[in-house]
């Protein structure tokens, strides 16, 4: 994947996140930039994003037990789900704005 095209994808995610929670912070770690909600703890987080050589993922830490009727979210972990984007229109098409709504509630 271009560094562009890996570039406009993680624009979009942070737009939405900007969107819902505009005090939401990232911290580089893990090789990505993992989303800390609150703006005095770094050490708390809900999820990530992360690029990888073929897409960017959006990660988050109990999307386990995020609603996904649409069947967007893969992963088979405990608690862990992600979305896999290869360019910016998949953001809206796979619904990240309701999981990451769902993923900084209550925060």
């Amino acid at each position: 994947m271009e560094k562009s095209t890996a570039q406009a994808i993680e624009d979009a995610i942070m737009e939405l996140i900007d969107q819902i929670a505009p005090d939401v912070h990232y911290v580089a770690k893990y090789g990505g930039e993992v989303i800390a909600p609150d703006p005095d703890d770094d050490t708390k987080f809900v999820g990530g994003i992360f690029a990888y050589k073929d897409h960017v993922s959006l990660e988050f830490s109990e999307g386990a037990s995020f609603e996904d009727p649409s069947g967007h979210l893969e992963g088979k972990g405990k608690n862990r789900r992600h979305l896999k984007f290869t360019s910016a229109g998949e953001v809206a098409g796979k619904e990240a704005m309701g999981f990451l709504k769902q993923a900084l509630a209550g925060c």
